[in-house]
């Protein structure tokens, strides 16, 4: 009895702490999507005080989303055999100390330089998360542990960057760079008190659930689709909202801050759904985000109908990051770690490619139309998607059963394994 009442406590601490490393993992995710947006609210203090231009100081936001596409596939082959919890620390005091040399930086020149080094170690964390938290839990919750991490990521652009331009306007803008410091200091430290020893390769969530090249294939597509649908439309937000939709520019906080609540209410409601009806809740996500850009289009005339559309954006890209991330891990080909660094490369083509997309639309046929460009590029994504059955035909195995590539819905509905 003693003997199991000890397994029972020690089990309890091992869920506890589990917990603790999820929610210190996706502190780090909060610290890193503010670290890259931070400069955002910043740029004429950062211009001012270091003597640069303003398009200098744009790059770097430019050059940090460029080098996270660029690096992301070498390095997450290089440590692909580095011990996941020493690898996760080392990024974290990366982090920590290359945003303390960042409040530092007495040259435009320094900044930069260690804004690079914050994205060469920020390119890894996205490729390697995912897979660390999917082997610390239950398959049937990879959906919604991996919605934690990314509901952490959203609140750094929410709730970050008006707090560091806070900070910024009444202390300095290094006082930011500090503040943000702080915040990777406390989840590096509770990384290291509370994360299991993960071995990825010894767990569920070393390779795919149901492995197949074409299906992951159809995701990067879809990824690259979607984002960059959304990022025509959303890098010129601010002007569609303002010239063509007629709001006051003192009505643009509110407004993004409106959006930002429902991502975050989208990554939950997609973290919880994707676990229970993986394919459904893919493309239900992606159709919500391609009505509301092209109800965005059609419905600049009703300025309560565009608020409730630009919301309607947040959510439906909240709920489709989740999706994605959990399709990645059923079908990734080989390595989850090589198949969630394409993934993470894919979201930052789509990034590069919408706003390139959204500036040749805006110089032609201006900012109305660049949500009904948006919108029609998520429907494409939302196309290929459906088109999967016939694009990715699955293989049977011999004497009938489910087919080799069947998806683990598909295995739930065969009665393989149970439902979340």
């Amino acid at each position: 009895m003693t003997g199991a009442v000890r397994a029972v406590e020690n089990a309890a601490m091992r869920s506890a702490q589990s917990l603790g490393a999820l929610l210190a993992l996706a502190t780090s995710a909060f610290c890193y999507v503010a670290t890259e947006t931070l400069p955002i609210g910043l740029l004429s203090l950062i211009s001012d005080d270091l003597d640069v231009s303003l398009a200098s100081t744009g790059l770097l936001v430019t050059g940090y989303a460029v080098t996270v596409a660029v690096v992301t596939f070498p390095l997450t082959y290089a440590t692909r055999r580095v011990p996941r919890r020493r690898l996760m620390a080392t990024l974290l005091a990366i982090l920590v100390v290359a945003t303390l040399a960042s409040a530092a930086a007495g040259d435009y020149s320094v900044l930069l330089a260690a804004r690079v080094v914050v994205a060469l170690t920020q390119a890894l964390f996205w490729a390697v998360v995912s897979p660390i938290v999917t082997a610390m839990f239950d398959v049937r919750v990879r959906g919604r542990v991996g919605s934690v991490v990314f509901a952490g990521a959203s609140l750094g652009p929410m709730l970050g960057v008006p707090a560091g331009t806070w900070i910024g306007q009444h202390f300095g803008w290094r006082a930011a760079f500090v503040a943000l410091a702080g915040m990777a200091l406390a989840a590096f430290a509770a990384l290291l008190l509370l994360m299991p020893d993960v071995v990825v390769d010894e767990t569920h969530a070393a390779t795919g659930t149901s492995p197949d090249a074409r299906r992951y294939a159809i995701v990067v597509v879809a990824t690259t689709l979607s984002v960059a649908g959304l990022y025509t439309s959303f890098t010129y937000t601010e002007v569609f909202l303002t010239d063509v939709a007629g709001f006051a520019a003192a009505a643009l906080g509110p407004l993004l801050l409106f959006r930002g609540v429902a991502d975050f209410a989208g990554i939950a409601a997609g973290g919880v759904g994707t676990d229970r009806w993986q394919r459904g809740t893919l493309i239900g996500s992606m159709l919500v985000l391609a009505l509301a850009l092209l109800g965005m289009y059609a419905a600049t005339d009703s300025r309560p109908a565009t608020a409730l559309l630009l919301a309607a954006t947040g959510f439906g890209i909240g709920a489709l990051t989740p999706a994605l991330q959990n399709r990645v891990m059923e079908v990734a080909p080989g390595s989850t770690d090589m198949a969630s660094a394409g993934n993470s490369v894919a979201f930052n083509v789509g990034i590069a490619a919408g706003s390139l997309i959204g500036a040749g639309v805006l110089s032609g046929a201006g900012a109305r139309a660049t949500p009904l460009a948006g919108g029609l590029l998520v429907v494409a994504a939302v196309t290929v998607l459906l088109a999967e059955p016939l694009l990715a035909r699955p293989v049977r195995r011999d004497g009938g059963g489910p087919p080799a590539t069947a998806t683990l819905e598909d295995r739930r509905g065969r009665g393989g394994l149970p439902y979340a």
